[in-house]
């Protein structure tokens, strides 16, 4: 899904938060936060707010945070191995020739409101992506040719090739009866607030910079949850952060950094957990925006591949990892993870980017990238502008900042020029919509499934029609393969089309991909147990693609907590983490950027 990115709400303050009770951190085992006021509640702590309660807009990990406890999909993503599980459909078939999918809607699902649950309000929400090609969810479900609903509980899916992809579709169920009233117009607008959704909470109250409240829905389908209230606070730094888990003022810290982090790994009632991800971070290039935006000022430098690749060479990603991230990851490559295994394409030797200051300085010498005017700074070939680029940094995210100071002085070496600024996640995402802007650090939480990640780098994803992409990458033989990879249905014969894609984009370099990053997760096992991590054995604890922990949770009762000690389960979040399209986009679709966000992991 996306920066389900690595994205953090601009503005976000330290939250007191009014009428709210949370527990203090007792002598030896605390009760859960808020049990004291009479309700069961569980609180996350985090530095990133959400942007939208409309998943057609939002693009921020909090965002999808809230519309996987909300809303349902038609097909789950198993707990323990990611492979599709029953959702809204309680079962389905595909016909003999691989066209036709039939579904069948489970009758006990029901809206917050209490109108049922049917197989219209999959037609419907199916069809509006489709009718209005919104950009988030588009290209899930883009070989979809018709769709009839004989009846209330079935769902009849026809396609124009074979494919599996409507089992990996992470597109939220929404309630026709809610969002027929709302014009494609408006739909960039709707505030949504509060969502009527299918799923096991429903948001109650949010503050926008300071909180959002959920409470538990006792007639969820799928099994009441054992919490009363999910309450998620934003903090403007870690040390405040790490400092309220300390002191038992909440209960979980997500996307943690290396060094508060490592500083609870000793303590006493909190539980440390370094979650598998499919996440990276990347350097990523203007190589096109002038194409698809009129006013757009990128630097025509970057449209030069050789320029790319030269620094691609001059990045040394060993020290980032080490220095940066204290080796809490491994180094990057290509834009489909190591998690999705059998897709993720490593360049042999020979053909990496390996750093090399001397030969990054031997491309642009003979490119006739040169320094005429002895100001170390080099110019364009017909020696006009000179190589100095705008660098677009997280404010939210040090880890980014702390990253800059390395390659700017890399860049130096090499005679390019950077102005590094740090900028909050909504005005780095207008930036990048608006074409403005040469250079950004940021970071992906793509779907298991690569389709997701691949699909940004498609023509059709550059705004201002598209919204996923932010290099304005476009190659048409990049987008024929990506549209073959779609319906191949063999694992192996897939992997061998996705595997020339990365290759293709790895040599094109609109990235750099910096590395794969862990998630750094730390709770109060004192008090809580019932983490489930998604997938087994290692990943996400809180819900990496589903709302599997946050259904289980409970407290601890006498004896649990040593066993939580030991055994450490884990809690996924989708960050994205992680993502990104401002409001003002109309009919945007979903995701964690599966931009990371904030949090950060982005």
């Amino acid at each position: 899904m996306s920066r389900w990115r690595s994205l953090v709400a601009a503005g976000a303050a330290a939250a007191t938060i009014a009428g709210l009770t949370f527990g203090g951190a007792a002598a030896q085992t605390p009760s859960p936060s808020g049990s004291a006021a009479g309700k069961l509640t569980f609180t996350i702590g985090d530095d990133n707010d959400l942007d939208s309660m409309n998943p057609f807009v939002a693009v921020e990990a909090p965002a999808f945070q809230i519309f996987f406890l909300t809303y349902d999909f038609l097909v789950n993503l198993s707990q323990e191995d990611l492979s599709p599980s029953p959702g809204l459909a309680e079962s389905w078939d595909q016909s003999d020739d691989g066209l036709t999918w039939t579904f069948q809607i489970r009758d006990d699902a029901t809206w917050h409101d209490g109108q049922p649950v049917t197989a219209h309000d999959v037609e419907y929400t199916y069809n509006r992506i489709l009718e209005e090609e919104q950009g988030s969810f588009i290209d899930y479900i883009s070989l979809i040719d018709t769709i009839e609903v004989p009846d209330d509980q079935t769902v009849v899916i026809t396609t124009k090739e074979p494919t599996l992809q409507l089992l990996t579709a992470l597109v939220f169920i929404l309630p026709e009866h809610i969002w027929k009233d709302i014009s494609t117009e408006e739909a960039g607008t709707f505030e949504n607030n509060p969502p009527v959704g299918s799923g096991p909470f429903k948001v109650v109250e949010w503050e926008k910079g300071q909180f959002y409240r959920m409470e538990s829905v006792p007639e969820y389908w799928g099994g009441a949850p054992r919490i009363d209230e999910f309450v998620y606070r934003i903090f403007n730094n870690e040390d405040a952060l790490v400092q309220a888990l300390r002191a038992g003022e909440v209960d979980f810290a997500d996307s943690l950094n290396a060094n508060p982090f490592n500083s609870l790994k000793e303590t006493t009632g909190i539980t440390t957990h370094e979650a598998n991800i499919p996440s990276f971070d990347e350097i990523g290039f203007n190589v096109g925006a002038n194409d698809t935006i009129p006013d757009a000022d990128g630097h025509p430098a970057l449209l030069d591949v050789r320029v790319r690749q030269a620094m691609a060479h001059a990045v040394d990603k060993q020290v980032i990892l080490d220095r940066v991230l204290q080796g809490y990851g491994t180094i990057g490559t290509t834009i489909v993870p190591p998690f999705s295994a059998a897709y993720h394409y490593e360049p042999a030797e020979e053909d990496l980017f390996q750093f090399d200051l001397e030969e990054a300085n031997r491309i642009l010498d003979e490119a006739g990238y040169e320094d005429t005017d002895g100001d170390d700074v080099r110019e364009m070939p017909d020696g006009g502008e000179p190589l100095r680029f705008r660098y677009f940094v997280r404010s939210e995210n040090n880890s980014t900042v702390q990253t800059s100071q390395f390659v700017q002085d890399w860049f130096n070496q090499i005679g390019i020029a950077t102005e590094v600024e740090a900028l909050d996640d909504t005005t780095l995402t207008d930036a990048i919509f608006e074409g403005k802007y040469d250079m950004f650090h940021w970071g992906w939480f793509p779907d298991p499934d690569p389709d997701f990640i691949l699909s940004i780098f498609t023509c059709g994803q550059r705004p201002p029609d598209g919204i996923w992409s932010d290099s304005f990458y476009c190659d048409e033989e990049y987008d024929r393969m990506y549209q073959e990879q779609k319906t191949v249905a063999d694992v192996a014969e897939r992997a061998q089309v996705i595997f020339e894609m990365q290759k293709k984009v790895y040599e094109d370099a609109p990235y750099i991909v910096l590395y794969y990053d862990a998630n750094l997760q730390a709770y109060r096992s004192d008090r809580w147990t019932g983490f489930l991590n998604q997938p087994e054995p290692d990943g996400d604890l809180l819900s990496g693609y589903g709302n599997y922990t946050f259904v289980n949770l409970r407290p601890v009762t006498k004896g649990a907590a040593a066993d939580e000690e030991e055994g450490g389960s884990a809690f996924t979040w989708v960050w994205v983490g992680l993502v990104a399209g401002p409001l003002l986009l109309v009919a945007v679709a979903l995701l964690i950027r599966r931009r990371k966000g904030e949090e950060d992991r982005a």
